[in-house]
């Protein structure tokens, strides 16, 4: 757990609570005694893509004229 002083977390929270990792503990002090904890949080994880995964849930037409004639306006 990091200790920092009041004054030192006063004029830095921003870049303190930017560069909290999740779990991470920021103890803020004014002179010996703790005062406030600083913890990230992190919100969820998110899981690794695998490369792959989504084979068989898309299917792509190829011979699908009958929607572009709805924006044959648009088109060149």
């Amino acid at each position: 757990m990091t200790s920092i002083t009041l004054e030192e977390a006063q004029s830095k929270l921003a870049e303190l609570i930017a560069g909290l990792k999740p779990g991470e503990t920021i103890e803020i002090r004014q002179g010996e005694h703790p005062i406030a904890c600083l913890t990230g949080s992190g919100g969820r994880e998110r899981k690794r893509r695998v490369p792959g995964s989504a084979i068989g849930r898309l299917q792509v037409v190829t011979e699908d004229d009958e929607h572009l004639a709805d924006f044959g306006e648009y088109m060149p």
